[in-house]
């Protein structure tokens, strides 16, 4: 049932937002009783807050996975993770949104919590984007949160805009994303 609650409070919430979704609304979409819902969650940004969390740390687990490949270069491994991005925002577009769109109604202790997770993420992708700078497979006359920022701005911003019903998939968008990226971080 708390599976249930989520799935029907993210596609709520994309629809009508976070503050204009009552805990009424999720519960009659389900057809239970609010009582239901508080046996789950204490409140409504207490479920903002899981739905935030479980999207973060899916993040973050794929990403450690796509790091600790040795079998790949720094480029292979930044493709893979704006892949990651943008698949998510295939697979899971209404979480991603929910993610981007309504973190500013958590508590400060809740955005404390996902600000951190969401760093670590960005340090993780400066550190490999660092070592390819190391290693000569990057330009390294740039600041790499420069670069850092540049890439996962371009790929977190694409939940604006990309949609799998489209003219490229998520694997064709993001490979073109990484080479418009990197042949201007590529050395020369």
């Amino acid at each position: 049932m708390k599976e249930k609650i989520m799935v029907a409070s993210i596609a709520l919430f994309e629809q009508k937002g976070f503050s204009e979704t009552s805990i009424q609304d999720i519960v009659d979409m389900l057809g239970v009783t609010k009582g239901t819902f508080y046996y789950y969650f204490k409140s409504k940004e207490e479920l903002l807050m899981d739905i935030h969390l479980r999207y973060i740390e899916g993040l973050l687990e794929k990403q450690k996975n796509i790091m600790d490949d040795s079998t790949k270069t720094v480029k292979e491994k930044v493709f893979e993770i704006v892949y990651m991005l943008i698949h998510s925002i295939e697979k899971q577009g209404r979480q991603a949104r929910i993610f981007f769109r309504e973190m500013k109604h958590l508590n400060e202790e809740h955005l404390k919590k996902i600000v951190e997770k969401r760093d670590l993420f960005r340090y993780n992708l400066q550190s490999l984007i660092e070592e390819g700078m190391r290693n000569g497979e990057l330009r390294d006359d740039f600041p790499p949160s420069i670069a850092t920022l540049t890439v996962l701005g371009a790929a977190n911003w694409s939940y604006q805009w990309f949609r799998p019903d489209r003219e490229l998939s998520d694997f064709e968008v993001a490979k073109q994303m990484v080479a418009i990226l990197l042949e201007g971080m590529a050395k020369k």
